[in-house]
């Protein structure tokens, strides 16, 4: 397949991955933290559904691309791949340009979280699916 197809079918995975860049190199007001709204580890769980969503999206435009619901572990240990370097390159960028920003190991670590959640998902929702079928 072409890459521009490969590249439409995932088109609101690379949206979300500009969306992604942009929050977490945005300055964010310094009465983020004493507005009561947000708690320790917030920013964690912003990254976990972040990064869910993300690996969610590029299953789907994989389904879309390939025209099929099952992947092997190839596709798998790709997008596990992709996603922790781009939350790499994140943590990378807040250290180096962003310095109003944090970069955090944990951080990292609650992106990869949220992509064994959805990698999870998705294998434990599309064997129950397969299961139906036969």
């Amino acid at each position: 397949m072409n890459k521009f197809k490969v590249l439409l079918h995932q088109r609101l995975a690379l949206l979300w991955t500009v969306f992604i860049l942009i929050l977490c190199t945005m300055k964010m007001p310094d009465s983020v933290g004493e507005s009561g709204i947000f708690f320790t580890g917030f920013d964690k769980i912003v990254h976990l559904g972040f990064f869910f969503v993300l690996t969610i999206l590029l299953f789907y435009g994989e389904t879309k691309s390939q025209r099929r619901e099952n992947f092997g572990i190839l596709t798998i240990f790709k997008i596990l791949m992709l996603t922790f370097a781009l939350g790499g390159f994140i943590e990378l960028i807040q250290y180096k340009f962003f310095t109003y920003r944090s970069a955090e190991w944990w951080d990292l670590g609650s992106d990869m979280i949220g992509v064994f959640m959805a990698i999870f998902a998705y294998v434990l929702l599309n064997k129950s699916n397969y299961e139906k079928e036969s």
